[in-house]
């Protein structure tokens, strides 16, 4: 395990969950689909099959993982397309300043576009030297090690570039909208000027 402290508040629970909203979906290769849409650099929209998905060139990340209900998985081990290769493959138009990520049943999550392209973030395909387990977020997930688990969004079916913010799902309903846990950024009501845009 490593050594690293945990952000304030945090602890290491015996278990493992895995909490999610809503009913796992089932998947379905042939129907399935990543886009990439919104501000692109051309104004077109990026689209891979999961075949062609799968087929892009993986890398792997080990990074603590830390849920805002208080526990932190250390030292996870992932792997899929990092996000900075999608955004190379799907360029963002340079006013570009925060993506939305949509999943399935229209769940979504904000976040800057630096906090998308940094360091360890990827679109994950394996857990743990295996494929994804369906409540993990089969087949694909964002993950983003560090935010806020609800900003690693299982089931990920499309990116949406944005030239201005726009709260996700649980942003707008009262989570923070950055979710760094070092800054504890975990209900909207810390939020200071700057932080995002008004709830409603």
């Amino acid at each position: 395990m490593s050594d690293q402290p945990l952000p304030p508040g945090q602890h290491v629970p015996r278990d493992r969950p895995a909490l999610h909203y809503g009913p796992v979906p089932r998947f379905r290769a042939h129907r399935w689909d990543l886009r990439v849409y919104g501000f692109t650099e051309s104004l077109g929209e990026f689209r891979w099959s999961w075949p062609e998905f799968d087929a892009l060139p993986r890398v792997s990340t080990v990074a603590d993982f830390h849920c805002v209900t208080r526990f932190t998985l250390p030292d996870e081990h992932w792997s899929g397309v990092s996000t900075e290769a999608l955004v190379r493959l799907a360029p963002p138009d340079p006013s570009v300043t925060h993506v939305m990520v949509w999943a399935e049943y229209g769940y979504s999550a904000n976040m800057r576009l630096d906090d998308f392209l940094a360091r360890n973030v990827l679109l994950a395909t394996h857990r743990g030297g295996e494929r994804l387990a369906p409540e993990y977020g089969y087949p694909l997930r964002l993950v983003v090690p560090h935010l806020y688990g609800w900003k690693s969004v299982k089931w990920v079916r499309a990116i949406e570039y944005l030239t201005a913010d726009r709260r996700g799902f649980w942003e707008e309903r009262g989570y923070h909208n950055r979710a760094d846990p070092w800054k504890e950024q975990r209900y909207s009501y810390q939020e200071v000027p700057g932080d995002g845009p008004p709830l409603g």
